[in-house]
């Protein structure tokens, strides 16, 4: 039986090196155009810094800090399709400063989706998508994507759903590029799809035949796009084979939930407020199976959380500001376990040298973990800064400091997993509880290229 679909690791996660020249700088070799990148300079105190392609280039946020998203025009300046662009800012790309970047696929292509139509009576009819329980919502449908409305539903009868470059649908305005249309409005197999061309405008949806039914459909360059199966909406750009969804939402200030797009049950959500100064809360099923969290940002030991477990659809969230402060925009990444190329899990220390050992199925190329029942710092090791055992170089999601390299503090990638070579009680506590993130460069394959399983 296959492990796993994923053949190359390095297609959708990816360790690369650089050194900064303080001007222009193209970062290539990645083998794909990076959702998710994470930046540390190595050899200089520097904060950690992230960006993604939901948020956009020049949108930083900083792991290590509680500061909401910033804008700077010489960070991060675009993604590209072997890597990505840097400006001149030294966050990024000092001269002559060593920089490690840890770089992830999500969407990866140009997304589909169908939102299934129907007509309510809000206050007069409007369009409502999937029962969100919103209608006339702001959608978001991405350049390259294609977007079916399926308008089956009898209450579509008399309502034709199309789009328009002015607000509430002047048919003088009616936008056609891409868009096409099948049957009739209230009847099986009735829809109107549009592949949202490059450099598309802002878009209305409108109803041909009754003002004031539609609203506005954003069309972003990123391969995202609106999803409404929890009681928030978001905006999500996932990919089920590497296992990570972005999403973003706005906040409530009441519990309820967000949809992430996995079709599987996401482990870590790693989580951001955008426009507040607030912490990296990071809840976890991975520990006890319960909804546990930490902060990226924070040493702390985990908490409790009151929220219900995620499921494969939707990640529930409580009142809490931290993830679900009223009216602030958030941003978290959603990871669950793909067999053979990412593995989010737990262990228990054993406090001697010849330490715990961790199955993972894959050889890992990355692992990041922290104490859990303890105060302790995040590490990050990986397979470009350390390319053979012993693994010694960290560096630290919740720290600004420099890259440390300490060879008492020994670790190893195996070929089914790593291994745990010091007595360190951020590491390795006899009895202490551990969770770790960690990735695989290149799954375990036959001679004939099919998966297999690591033994």
């Amino acid at each position: 039986m296959a492990y796993t679909t994923i053949n190359n690791g390095k297609l959708y996660f990816n360790t690369k090196l650089y050194t900064g020249n303080a001007g222009t700088l193209n970062v290539t070799g990645l083998d794909f155009q990076p959702d998710w990148v994470w930046i540390k300079c190595r050899n200089r105190v520097e904060e950690n810094v992230v960006f993604d392609v939901i948020r956009g280039a020049t949108k930083k946020i900083y792991p290590n800090l509680t500061a909401a998203e910033g804008t700077e025009t010489n960070t991060l300046t675009s993604f590209n399709s072997d890597g990505f662009s840097l400006g001149s800012a030294g966050l990024s790309n000092s001269n002559g400063d060593t920089f490690a970047s840890w770089n992830w696929l999500a969407a990866g292509t140009a997304p589909s989706n169908t939102y299934i139509v129907k007509v309510v009576s809000d206050s007069g009819n409007k369009y409502r998508f999937d029962d969100f329980g919103t209608s006339a919502v702001t959608l978001e449908i991405s350049e390259g994507g294609t977007f079916t409305f399926d308008q089956s539903d009898s209450s579509n009868n008399g309502h034709p759903l199309r789009f328009a470059t002015q607000a509430d649908g002047a048919n003088s305005s009616q936008y056609t590029t891409g868009v096409t249309t099948n049957g009739t409005p209230g009847q099986a197999g009735a829809y109107t799809r549009i592949t949202v061309a490059a450099s598309a405008p802002t878009l209305f949806y409108y109803c041909t035949s009754h003002s004031g039914m539609g609203g506005q459909a954003n069309t972003p360059v990123t391969n995202s796009f609106s999803n409404f199966s929890g009681t928030i909406q978001s905006n999500i750009s996932p990919n089920t084979t590497s296992g990570l969804s972005v999403v973003s939402y706005t906040g409530t200030g009441s519990a309820g939930s967000i949809g992430h797009g996995l079709g599987v049950t996401p482990k870590i959500m790693i989580t951001k407020s955008r426009s507040g100064s607030r912490n990296w809360i990071t809840y976890t099923t991975a520990i006890d199976g319960s909804m546990d969290y930490l902060y990226l940002n924070l040493t702390d030991a985990k908490g409790n959380s009151s929220a219900s477990v995620p499921t494969s659809s939707i990640v529930n969230l409580t009142s809490g500001a931290e993830a679900n402060a009223s009216s602030e925009n958030f941003i978290m990444y959603c990871f669950n376990d793909v067999q053979g190329f990412s593995k989010i899990g737990s262990y228990t220390g054993n406090g001697n040298a010849d330490g715990t050992f961790i199955y993972t199925g894959f050889k890992p190329a990355f692992v990041m973990l922290k104490r859990t029942d303890s105060t302790a710092s995040w590490y990050i090791y990986d397979n470009k800064r350390d390319v053979f055992n012993a693994m010694t170089r960290n560096l630290f999601p919740n720290e600004s400091s420099v890259e440390d390299n300490n060879t008492n503090n020994n670790f190893d990638f195996l070929s089914n997993g790593f291994k745990i070579r010091t007595v360190s009680g951020a590491r390795n506590a006899s009895g202490g509880t551990y969770i770790y993130m960690a990735f695989a460069e290149n799954p375990f394959t036959s001679s004939a290229g099919t998966p297999v399983t690591a033994r």
